[in-house]
């Protein structure tokens, strides 16, 4: 079940965190894998690790916020039947607090990036008979988290999104589905802590943990499981659907 074999998958943000994981991931399920990411270099560790492992993939040095490189990157391709729109960025701050620097970079990577991508990908998978695309959303999309008014705004964006492609391309064989993870353990949840509370490391990611009502944070690759079957022919059924992945957070937290 879940194989890969004979597809091509693009995943941005792969040079670490979630992103990494599914590249992993769908490299050991047959996928020919291009890790794309901003970070030259750690986008060829990611590819080198899959190589080591017997797997196929290629680094995509890719800025999704620039539309015309993306559109060109997607364009020498050798195939692609799957886009997983990992790449994203993230901001604390209310509507008051939140500079417009910051609002803007947010749109560029989260709005405008999934876009790019989605405008440069759709074409393909047209071409191609069929496609799965997969989009990052976030529990900050399904209920009100304090201090994230940007990052909420442009999730709750990627979700709309979803849902106009997933009704654009039914007829084109071209699935569209999002998840919405809570707290995941990444690099980045380390570097915020380190960041903002020095000496605190250790007792902050204890009371983050604790936010759901698991008791813990996800791990990348429980995330990458997710993704790897609303990816494959398993869940040919399913499209146009948000898929909370957040320890009961949503749910549960009354």
């Amino acid at each position: 079940m879940f194989s890969l074999q004979n597809k091509h998958a693009v995943i941005t943000g792969a040079g670490s965190g979630i992103g990494r994981a599914v590249a992993l991931l769908f490299a050991r399920q047959g996928a020919t894998v291009y890790v794309a990411d901003v970070n030259e270099a750690q986008a060829t560790e990611v590819v080198k690790e899959i190589e080591a492992g017997g797997g196929k993939a290629s680094a995509l040095v890719a800025d999704v916020s620039d539309q015309k490189k993306i559109v060109q990157l997607f364009s020498g391709l050798a195939g692609l039947d799957i886009l997983v729109n990992s790449a994203g960025v993230s901001h604390i701050g209310s509507a008051e607090t939140t500079g417009e620097a910051d609002f803007d970079r947010l749109y560029n990577v989260n709005v405008k990036g999934v876009y790019n991508c989605l405008h440069a990908a759709i074409p393909l998978m047209k071409k191609n008979k069929g496609g799965v695309i997969l989009n990052m959303g976030s529990i900050a999309a399904l209920v009100g988290l304090p201090d994230r008014f940007a990052y909420a705004m442009t999730k709750g964006a990627v979700s709309a999104m979803t849902l106009s492609v997933a009704k654009d391309y039914l007829h084109d064989n071209i699935r569209c589905n999002s998840i919405s993870p809570a707290r995941v353990h990444t690099p980045f949840v380390d570097g915020f802590l380190k960041k903002n509370y020095p000496g605190k490391e250790a007792e902050m990611f204890e009371k983050l943990s604790k936010t759901q009502p698991i008791g813990r944070m996800a791990k990348p690759e429980e995330i990458a499981s997710l993704i790897l079957y609303l990816c494959s022919e398993e869940a040919s059924f399913i499209t146009g659907c948000d898929y909370p992945i957040d320890g009961g957070f949503t749910t549960l937290n009354n």
